[in-house]
C-alpha cells in the first residue's frame, strides 16, 4: 500500500484529499495540529490505513520530524500533498510584519521543506508525486489577498523547477489550483460575495473540496505518471 503524507489533512480541502486518497486504496498520514471529528469518522472507517501525525506545521525545525513519522507507521514515502496553509486577508499596508512572516512559513518555507525531506525517500525508490497547493488567486489577483496571492506564486514556480530538478529521479511535482472552494472558508464571503463568484464562473457554481480530492487522486495515480511540471485549475471555470 503506497503512502501518502497530506498537510492540513484534518479539514475543508484537506480532509476531502485525504477521503479520496483512503478511497484509492493509499495509506493515508494526515499531519496537523490538531485532529477532527471529520478525520477520527475517516480513521475509523480505514482502520490502519488512515492515520494522524500531530505537527505544528509552523516549526520548520520540526519538519524533518513529520516526514520521518510517516515513514515509520507507512513505509517509504510515495506522495506529498502540501495543503496546509493559512488564508489570511487584510490590505498590505494594514498587515501586521508578524501576519506576512506566518504566510510565508506556513504557505511556502513549510511545502518547500516538507519536500526536502519527502523526496529523498521518493528518489532512493525510484518513484514519487508530490502536489503542491497553489490558487487561482496566484494569476488572477484578488484586492486584500496581495500576500496570500504572493505565497501561491512561489507555489508554481517552486513546483516547476523542483519538476525538472527530480523527473530524471522517476518524481513528477505539480500543482492544483483551486478557485473559490465551497468550504467554511467561502462563507466568509457572505450570500452576495458567494453569489458574486458565483456569477463569474462559467459553470454558474462553486467547485467543491470533493473536485480538488479527485484531481489530486487522479495527479497522485497511473493517470499522472506522464503529468509534471503542470498547474491543474479546479474552479467550476472561473478563470475561463
Amino acid at each position: 500500500m503506497r503512502n501518502v503524507l497530506v498537510s492540513g489533512a484534518t479539514r475543508g480541502l484537506g480532509l476531502a484529499i485525504a477521503r479520496g486518497l483512503a478511497e484509492q486504496g493509499y495509506h493515508v498520514c494526515g499531519a496537523s495540529r490538531k485532529r477532527s471529528e471529520g478525520f477520527d469518522a475517516l480513521a475509523e472507517a480505514f482502520p490502519g490505513q488512515v492515520l494522524h501525525i500531530a505537527a505544528d506545521l509552523s516549526d520548520m525545525g520540526g519538519l524533518r520530524d513529520v516526514v520521518v513519522e510517516a515513514k515509520s507507521v507507512g513505509g517509504p514515502i510515495y506522495g506529498l500533498v502540501n495543503n496546509a496553509g493559512l488564508g489570511t486577508d487584510g490590505l498590505l499596508s494594514n498587515m501586521h510584519a508578524s501576519q506576512i512572516e506566518a504566510l510565508i512559513s506556513l504557505n511556502v518555507t513549510a511545502p518547500i521543506m516538507l519536500a526536502k525531506y519527502a523526496v529523498r525517500s521518493m528518489m532512493t525508490s525510484g518513484e514519487g508525486r508530490i502536489i503542491n497547493m497553489s490558487s487561482i488567486i496566484a494569476t488572477t489577483g484578488y484586492s486584500g489577498l496581495s500576500v496570500y496571492g504572493a505565497t501561491k506564486s512561489a507555489m508554481i514556480g517552486f513546483t516547476k523547477s523542483l519538476a525538472r530538478e527530480v523527473g530524471r529521479l522517476g518524481v513528477t511535482v505539480n500543482a492544483i489550483a483551486p478557485g473559490f472552494v465551497d468550504t467554511d472558508l467561502t462563507e466568509g464571503l457572505g450570500a452576495e460575495g458567494r453569489d458574486q463568484v458565483v456569477r463569474r464562473a462559467a459553470l454558474r457554481r462553486l467547485a467543491e473540496p470533493v473536485d480538488v480530492a479527485q484531481m489530486t487522486c487522479f495527479l497522485m495515480g497511473e493517470g499522472g505518471r506522464n503529468i509534471t511540471g503542470a498547474v491543474m485549475t479546479v474552479d467550476a471555470g472561473a478563470t475561463a
